[in-house]
């Protein structure tokens, strides 16, 4: 298997740490290790991996190519620009179509926590049955343990279970709370992983028939690619989109595998507060700092000591040149913190 590691992201969700230049996925969140490393190290352990490749954006690519073990240079692909996941994906499935058309492939985040490593196994050799022989497209599963308004869902049949898969039904976008509660009620319901695996020529088939013009401009960059010619001109004309929108809520030969495996995709601060051991009134404090008096805060300070007196459920970030303070539930809020310094033009914060 081809695995295919997206690792372009900013990581706004993980401000003031996560910089445009240093994004969550270079950061070591959990242990001595990247969370790319990590994502690397767990790929390789796998018995049905051949490559990996890393696709990320032209402003990480130097820093990738010195901290990262056991990557091949020309394995590390680079957009021109970012285009969400659906072009980004498209331009290594075609890569690796042009080496082997038959090639299978896995997709994976950078910058999830993943833990059980045979179940973990398990469900790409489950993913790998579907596809090795079929025109699937697969995808991985988490069983929700409450109703997250943060994920998007996967909606299954059933009583279509095939080869340990369930053909889907249909993909939601990240839900309100009210609807989130009556996904987890139905039972049918999913969390997206965004984990992926198919084979290439099904993959740029599928394009074919769901995002014709993505298909034409990859048909274009194949040509570009086979005479070692720029293709950035017809990058450009590409419009942004997710794999999940553009492909996966259109598709109809997509089946889901309910993961064993536990899976922590650490999309924000409250994400870090669930998963680090708690000290006194169940406060976690990585760094330099104490609560006196207060309960289930998070406090992230390197920099310098940070006191927290009185205050309950609040996350507090402090870094050498800024201090974020916010409710944990209001945590998925400072991507619109990130997007307010971008307008107001002030770069050495992002």
């Amino acid at each position: 298997m081809h695995c295919v590691i997206l690792a372009g992201g900013s990581g706004t969700r993980f401000w003031p740490l996560s910089r445009k230049d240093n994004p969550k996925q270079l950061l070591k969140i959990v242990g001595d290790k990247t969370m790319l490393q990590i994502t690397i190290d767990r790929l390789r352990k796998l018995k049905s991996t051949s490559e990996i490749y890393i696709i990320t954006k032209k402003e990480l690519y130097d820093v990738i190519l010195k901290t990262i073990k056991h990557i091949k240079s020309e394995n590390i692909i680079v957009e021109p620009s970012p285009k969400n996941t659906a072009p980004a994906i498209a331009l290594v499935a075609q890569k690796i179509y042009m080496k082997n058309k038959n090639s299978i492939m896995g997709v994976f985040p950078a910058d999830h926590l993943i833990v059980g490593h045979k179940h973990f196994e398990k469900s790409l050799n489950d993913a790998f049955s579907l596809v090795k022989k079929e025109e699937n497209l697969v995808t991985i599963g988490i069983k929700p343990s409450y109703p997250s308004t943060a994920f998007g869902y996967i909606q299954y049949e059933p009583g279509t279970k095939n080869k340990n898969g369930y053909h889907v039904k249909t993909f939601a976008e990240k839900p309100h709370i009210t609807l989130a509660k009556r996904f987890i009620k139905s039972g049918d319901f999913l969390w997206n992983a965004g984990i992926f695996v198919w084979r290439a020529n099904t993959l740029l088939y599928s394009l074919k028939k769901y995002m014709p013009e993505l298909h034409e401009s990859m048909k274009e960059i194949e040509k570009r690619i086979e005479n070692s010619d720029s293709f950035d001109d017809i990058w450009e004309t590409i419009l942004p989109e997710s794999i999940d929108y553009g492909l996966m809520e259109k598709a109809d030969n997509i089946f889901v595998i309910p993961a064993q495996f536990e899976w922590n995709d650490l999309g924000s601060w409250d994400a870090l507060f669930e998963i680090f051991s708690k000290k006194e009134n169940d406060n976690v404090i990585r760094g330099f700092g104490t609560v006196l008096d207060g309960e289930n805060n998070f406090i992230q300070s390197n920099e310098k000591f940070t006191a927290v007196i009185g205050l309950d459920n609040i996350v507090i970030v402090n870094t050498n040149d800024a201090t974020l303070v916010v409710p944990r539930d209001k945590v998925e809020k400072v991507k619109d913190l990130v997007s307010w310094l971008d307008k107001k033009n002030l770069k050495d914060l992002l």
